[in-house]
C-alpha cells in the first residue's frame, strides 16, 4: 500500500501546515485522502500506513478514524445514504426516512447493498435544520425527504450508475 506520487506531495504539503512534532493535527486531512485513494474506506493496514506517514503509533490514528462519522472503516456503496437523525430531522420524520430507505433497499443503518451500490449511515447533525429531513449524498444535501423524493434519488444512482456502464 502507498499513495500515488501527487498525494505524497499532498502529504508532506498538509504536514508543512503544523510545526515539527505536531504531525498529529495532519491526521484527519491525511485519512481524507487515505479514504479516496483506497477505495471509499480505511482499512487497519491504510491507518497503520497513515500512522508510518506521520509518525504516530497505530492508536492515535484508530481514535480519530473511529470517532468521526465521516470516515468508513468497513467497504461502502458505491451511493452511501447519510440520514440526519438529530432533534430537528427526526422531529420531521428522519426515522420514518430510515426506515423507508430499509424498506425499500433491505439495509440498516451501516449496512450495504448485496450488489455494493448503497450504503445507509445514520449521522449527526448535518447543519441544515431548516431543510429537515435531509440526508447527503456524496458532496450534495438532499432536503425536505419524503418518499417520493428517496425514490427519485435512488432512480437517480441508478441511472447515473446505468449511463457509465
Amino acid at each position: 500500500m502507498r499513495f500515488s506520487d501527487e498525494k505524497l506531495k499532498e502529504v508532506d504539503r498538509i504536514r508543512g501546515f503544523y510545526p515539527e512534532g505536531r504531525q498529529k493535527s495532519a491526521v484527519i486531512p491525511v485519512l481524507h485522502l487515505a479514504q479516496q485513494e483506497f477505495g471509499g474506506w480505511l482499512s487497519a493496514e491504510t491507518m497503520d500506513y497513515v500512522a508510518t506517514l506521520l509518525q504516530l503509533e497505530p492508536i492515535e490514528v484508530y481514535e480519530v478514524a473511529t470517532f468521526y462519522s465521516m470516515y468508513n472503516l468497513k467497504p461502502v456503496g458505491k451511493y452511501m445514504f447519510e440520514v440526519c437523525q438529530t432533534g430537528p430531522c427526526m422531529l420531521n420524520g428522519s426515522d420514518d426516512i430510515i426506515k423507508y430507505l430499509y424498506d425499500k433497499l433491505g439495509i440498516r443503518p451501516g449496512e450495504t447493498t448485496n450488489d455494493g451500490m448503497f450504503t445507509l449511515k445514520t449521522v449527526e447533525c448535518l447543519g441544515a435544520c431548516g431543510y429537515a429531513p435531509m440526508m447527503q449524498l456524496g458532496k450534495n444535501y438532499r432536503e425536505h425527504l419524503t418518499k417520493d423524493k428517496v425514490d427519485a434519488v435512488i432512480e437517480e444512482c441508478r441511472q447515473h450508475t446505468a449511463a457509465k456502464n
